[in-house]
């Protein structure tokens, strides 16, 4: 045991020197380097975006901007607080800024216009572990639903803290350096936000 926790800290430790190493590359102008960094977040950076934004469209404007704005001033970033806490930060604040200019109400419509005709959003996520079960199909859209429910009820700091509590695995530590606030407000906000959850789930929880 005290083997593989050793193990586990040196992987941990050599995965920091690794970025740490990336960053610097980076900023002195190797392009591969910024690139390995982008493939190492884009797809938290895509879906934390969607979370917020409730648009497919709207995500992909936050994600390019985002990545952006890291380009144009990665040579500011002095190792202060971690890249992770440095990128979401980034990513938060151009939600926000979205969701101001845009007032986008507190519940959407999933149902977005095609070339084929209406489409649900939540028909296009992927079902996991209900395949070839009719039931089991039914009832993850169903619990789906609910949590689609559920997030557009929050507020978009209250998503903003969940996805980063439940989906992206984030520290409350992190998450309040993050979105530039303290850890126990981040606690405090995560609790409403969990609230809300549990009483759009209902009989699922």
């Amino acid at each position: 045991m005290a083997i593989e926790v050793g193990m586990a800290r040196t992987a941990e430790s050599t995965s920091r020197m690794d970025e740490a190493a990336l960053i610097r590359a980076a900023q002195a102008g190797d392009q591969d380097a910024f690139e390995h960094l982008v493939r190492n977040y884009d797809q938290n950076v895509l879906r934390l975006a969607m979370n917020l934004l409730r648009s497919p469209e709207d995500a992909y404007d936050v994600y390019q901007e985002a990545f952006l704005r890291v380009y144009r001033n990665l040579q500011s970033f002095r190792f202060d607080c971690s890249f992770h806490t440095w990128l979401y930060r980034i990513v938060t604040n151009l939600c926000l800024d979205h969701l101001r200019k845009k007032k986008v109400r507190k519940t959407e419509s999933t149902i977005m216009e095609t070339e084929d005709g209406p489409l649900d959003r939540l028909d296009s996520l992927p079902e996991q572990r209900a395949h070839g079960d009719p039931q089991r199909s039914l009832l993850s859209r169903e619990l789906r639903g609910k949590i689609e429910e559920a997030l557009t009820g929050m507020t978009a700091r209250e998503r903003m803290v969940f996805e980063m509590r439940h989906y992206q695995g984030m520290r409350l530590r992190a998450i309040g350096e993050a979105l530039g606030t303290t850890e126990e407000a981040a606690k405090n906000c995560l609790f409403r936000a969990t609230q809300k959850m549990r009483s759009a789930l209902g009989e699922f929880v």
